[in-house]
């Protein structure tokens, strides 16, 4: 792991990835991508792998690259917005006590998914939705690029030094760490590459994260 920064006391703002860091999503998405495939004639298991490391444009050009990548992407919209209406989804342990016991105007989501999607998942799983969501239309560039967290810590009117990024990812620590912020893994057997801190659970990181918002100074390294 590497070092934490300290900096002078400030308020402390907390963002949060949402697929895989809040919301359980992983059957989902394989489930999606299933009947996506099945859709095309294409093995399931093959797509879905490319799929896990991969945006869906660039797993059309593997997995399907004579298809108009439009049309399979408006295919994969439509069976992911069927998946939010239909499907089963629930929250990791701990996301509701740690949403609820963040300070209000103090957090944000930062999502490669589209926020629609994401407020139907937290309305079917009861988590509560901030004022700040930034999401796949938000900006040009995704995660890895640092431009997503930026913008939210912008929205919040916060420093990027200011910030702590919850995140289950590599693609998403390293656009957290390129932005500058604290970066803390949850949710993964072992730890990230350039996480500050790692848990092996949402569960195991909720206290920590309720004091570093709620203290004017950084959380110190474990």
């Amino acid at each position: 792991m590497t070092s934490e920064p300290t900096h002078p006391s400030s308020p402390r703002y907390v963002l949060f990835d949402v697929d895989g860091t809040l919301i359980d999503a992983v059957a989902n998405q394989r489930r999606v991508w299933e009947r996506w495939a099945a859709g095309y004639g294409l093995d399931a298991d093959a797509v879905h792998q490319v799929a896990l490391r991969t945006r869906p444009m660039e797993t059309f050009s593997v997995v399907a690259p004579d298809r108009d990548p439009h049309e399979c992407l408006a295919v994969l919209h439509e069976l992911e917005d069927e998946d939010v209406r239909s499907g089963v989804y629930a929250a990791f342990d701990g996301a509701s006590q740690l949403l609820a016991g963040l300070p209000p105007g103090r957090w944000a989501l930062v999502t490669s998914n589209y926020e629609h999607r994401v407020r139907g998942r937290f309305a079917r799983t009861g988590l509560p939705v901030p004022d700040v969501v930034v999401d796949a239309a938000s900006v040009d560039e995704g995660k890895p690029s640092p431009l997503p967290y930026l913008l939210a810590a912008a929205r919040l009117g916060a420093e990027p030094k200011d910030c702590l990024v919850i995140e289950d990812a590599p693609s998403g620590v390293e656009s957290g760490l390129r932005a500058g912020m604290t970066v803390w893994g949850v949710n993964a057997p072992t730890p990230v590459e350039g996480v500050h801190r790692h848990f092996g659970s949402l569960r195991e990181a909720v206290a920590d994260i309720l004091a570093f918002a709620a203290e004017p100074c950084r959380a110190s390294q474990v």
